[in-house]
């Protein structure tokens, strides 16, 4: 079995790192967005979130959106990551993890955790 929580840090340091260029507070800010509505409405509405984001968070929203889908599809569902496009990950949120109770609750926690690792990790560099 993998370490899920080593997988959601990894991950977490990905979305820090490859948002280096924006300013922290702005990671931050879109982090913790995204976090709120995957709390609040669950995992399709977190991935949908991150397509409606206006153009200063559109990068940051984008970045975190692929890293999220890339943990999700590739080391847990272990399935091809889809197209960074709203209808295909929609698609793969309802079709791949949205069926199944288990590994929706299951992503959510994940996601929750890799979100929350990235939130601190913004603030660090900051």
């Amino acid at each position: 079995m993998d370490n899920l929580d080593l997988l959601a840090a990894r991950t977490a340091q990905m979305i820090i790192d490859k948002t280096k260029d924006n300013k922290s507070s702005d990671v931050d800010n879109v982090v913790t967005k995204t976090l709120g509505v995957l709390q609040e409405n669950g995992v399709y509405a977190a991935a949908l979130f991150t397509f409606t984001r206006p153009k200063k968070e559109e990068e940051i929203a984008a970045t975190m959106r692929q890293q999220l889908m890339q943990f999700a599809s590739k080391d847990i569902l272990h399935v091809k990551v889809p197209p960074d496009q709203p209808k295909e990950t929609l698609d793969f949120v309802t079709e791949q993890i949205a069926k199944d109770l288990d590994t929706l609750l299951l992503i959510k926690q994940v996601w929750e955790q890799t979100l929350i690792y990235a939130r601190y990790g913004a603030k660090a560099r900051g």
